[in-house]
């Protein structure tokens, strides 16, 4: 009873701890830093070595949160691997990730064989220990980080076959790594344990990877039929949490029993049977989009539970002692990833310029990494401290590195559409308003706040500049193509007009003629104008009933109409041009959406289908979608 209550004191300090550490490691992304970094930091500090908050008796009653947190990491390297999206480079994200697997794998665990000796924890073991900690090295080496090359691609809004390549390169190596390790760990436990490599251990060595697929297609029944079930989602994240650690006692538990039985060591890898679960969920289920959600919301306490504990797990005299080994494997991996990628991307057929850069791309890493980590050291106590102290230095210099790297890749890629890179259209939404009134600036006003830059148009002087970001105000003081020149009509997506129906007329054929302008928007005057404006394509609205259709709404469907209005904090509603090649032909049902998003309707060469699952999208197409702000953004870099 007491043990029990030692735990539980255990634990409920930890989570304090947790507490802590997250509000401060956020200080670490302030200075430009991965928050991973400052969750390992403040797992060091929080450690036996500095404050002793987590004792070091302590860690190993904390040990089945990282059984937990596997799990997730799994599910999430899993979750990304949606193949639909990935198919115009499929050729270049195959041939990229088999050469980065066996090229950094071969020449990394073969330079720190050749180094071995030199290394103060592994030069007083023989030659078979040396060669299967290398291997295992080598496998870790591998590893990448989807987590980190999505936050960078979001935040540079990056889009093309370059960033396509590098997305979907780093989430197969993920799944492809769990492979190898599942194989080397297998392999070097063989090595160091001296067993004889024989059909005997060749059959048992297949057979384990047997069962790990199937194990993996089962647990993706059982996760498949959790999110089936009618129940909340939190209920469904606490199910989802105890299948995959039920993965974990499976594995030790048929492990134990071969060797108590069989006397055979029989192991099926966790990390495995959790990805291939995650894979099937996400391609072969129509849960797909929820499972995501569940793992997006639940990931962000995952981590920092999984990487504070890492942290003060990590043997600080050691890493002292051994800093600059790290900084000897961070080369040796840099080295390796550079030649695996250069040669991945050349037998592809991919441009030499592409090739060059994309061997800065696959530096970072995190997650599946110390996770892998974490199976060593749990798998071989008599080095695996020293081992994992190494590996998580090496972890954090790429963690560190990577992310500037792969931000300097996709700019030399020509791909990088972020706030900076502004003075390209793509990705700019830009207005001109004609007429300076309450309307047009309050109007410049709300699409200022979405990101757009509006230039308000006015035939009077003297107008106050309203001091609104991203708003110019321009004196023009005729209607004419030359005056459409100067306020850059040509690249605007949207014409509002507010001025007398003769006016906004002329404007309108002028913008209609010579540019196609995507949107007119004209605020009609008197009602026997309207078949003009409509036969120039325009959007027309009636002052006088636009406010009784609206009120009608309000008063019919008032949730509907404050939410498509975008009334509701955190809402909006957009229309988002189909441009991304990848996904012409899907239907709605299978893209890999935010669960939050909707896609009210589709329009067509000018014809408005409501969508349904079943509707399959088409280049060009016009999607209205309507969801969080976050969200919508998200959909806008993937469509767009």
């Amino acid at each position: 009873m007491a043990n029990f209550w030692d735990i539980v004191i255990i634990i409920t300090g930890f989570i304090i701890i947790l507490v802590a550490s997250n509000q401060i490691a956020g200080l670490f992304q302030k200075i430009k830093l991965p928050l991973v970094t400052g969750l390992l930091v403040m797992g060091i500090i929080s450690g036996p070595y500095i404050l002793n908050l987590i004792p070091d008796k302590a860690i190993p009653k904390l040990q089945f949160i990282n059984g937990i947190s596997l799990a997730f990491i799994a599910f999430a390297a899993g979750a990304e691997l949606y193949l639909k999206e990935y198919r115009s480079r499929m050729k270049s994200i195959r041939w990229t990730s088999i050469s980065l697997l066996t090229v950094t794998f071969i020449l990394s665990s073969l330079a720190i064989y050749l180094i071995s000796n030199k290394i103060p924890f592994l030069n007083n073991f023989d030659r078979n220990i040396r060669l299967g900690i290398s291997l295992l090295a080598g496998t870790i080496f591998v590893a990448r980080s989807p987590a980190s090359a999505i936050a960078v691609i979001n935040e540079l809004r990056a889009k093309g076959p370059f960033t396509r390549t590098v997305l979907g390169t780093t989430v197969l190596l993920d799944f492809l790594v769990i492979l190898l390790f599942a194989f080397t760990i297998s392999i070097a436990n063989t090595i160091i344990s001296k067993i004889p490599f024989n059909l005997r251990y060749a059959t048992i060595l297949f057979s384990e990877l047997i069962v790990s697929f199937l194990l993996g297609w089962l647990l993706g029944q059982v996760l498949r039929f959790i999110l089936s079930i009618k129940q909340s989602r939190t209920v469904k994240s606490l199910l989802i949490v105890i299948s995959g650690f039920a993965i974990y006692f499976i594995s030790n538990y048929v492990r134990h029993i071969c060797n108590l039985y069989f006397s055979i060591d029989f192991y099926v890898e966790p990390l495995l049977i959790c990805i291939i679960a995650s894979f099937y969920v996400t391609n072969y289920t129509r849960y797909r989009r929820e499972f995501q959600k569940i793992i997006q919301d639940s990931i962000p306490y995952v981590y920092v539970a999984f990487f504070t504990l890492i942290g003060a797990s990590i043997s600080l005299d050691y890493l002292i002692k051994a800093w600059f080994i790290g900084l000897i494997f961070f080369f040796i991996r840099l080295v390796a990833i550079s030649i695996g990628a250069f040669t991945g991307g050349t037998i592809a057929g991919d441009s030499f310029t592409h090739n060059k850069t994309l061997i800065m791309s696959f530096v970072t890493q995190a997650g599946v990494s110390l996770g892998l980590v974490w199976v060593v050291t749990t798998q071989f106590a008599e080095w695996g401290d020293e081992f994992a102290t190494i590996m998580i230095t090496v972890i954090v210099l790429n963690q560190l590195i990577g992310p500037p790297l792969l931000k300097w890749s996709i700019g030399l890629a020509g791909e990088d559409h972020s706030m900076a890179h502004k003075n390209k259209l793509e990705g700019i939404r830009r207005a001109i308003i004609f007429g300076y009134e309450d309307q047009s600036v309050a109007l410049a006003r709300q699409l200022s706040e979405h990101d757009w830059q509006v230039k308000i148009a006015t035939s009077r002087t003297g107008i106050k500049d309203p001091q609104i970001p991203g708003v110019e105000i321009i004196y023009s003081p005729e209607i004419s193509l030359e005056e459409l020149m100067k306020l850059d009509a040509k690249n605007t997506e949207t014409i509002v007009t507010l001025r007398t129906d003769e006016e906004n007329l002329k404007i309108c054929e002028l913008a209609y003629e010579n540019y196609g302008t995507h949107d007119l928007v004209v605020r009609l005057n008197y009602r026997y104008n309207f078949s003009k404006f409509h036969e120039l394509g325009a959007i027309i609205v009636e002052p006088s009933t636009a406010m009784v259709s609206l009120l009608d709404h309000f008063v019919r469907s008032p949730m509907a109409t404050s939410l498509l209005l975008g009334m509701e904090e955190n809402q909006d509603t957009v229309d988002i041009v189909l441009r991304n090649r990848d996904l012409h032909g899907i239907a709605i049902r299978h893209l890999h959406l935010p669960s939050d998003i909707l896609i009210l309707s589709t329009q067509r060469r000018g014809h408005m289908i409501i969508s349904t699952g079943y509707t399959r999208l088409r280049l060009g197409d016009i999607l209205t979608i309507v969801g969080s702000v976050e969200s919508i953004e998200q959909v806008r870099l993937r469509f767009e």
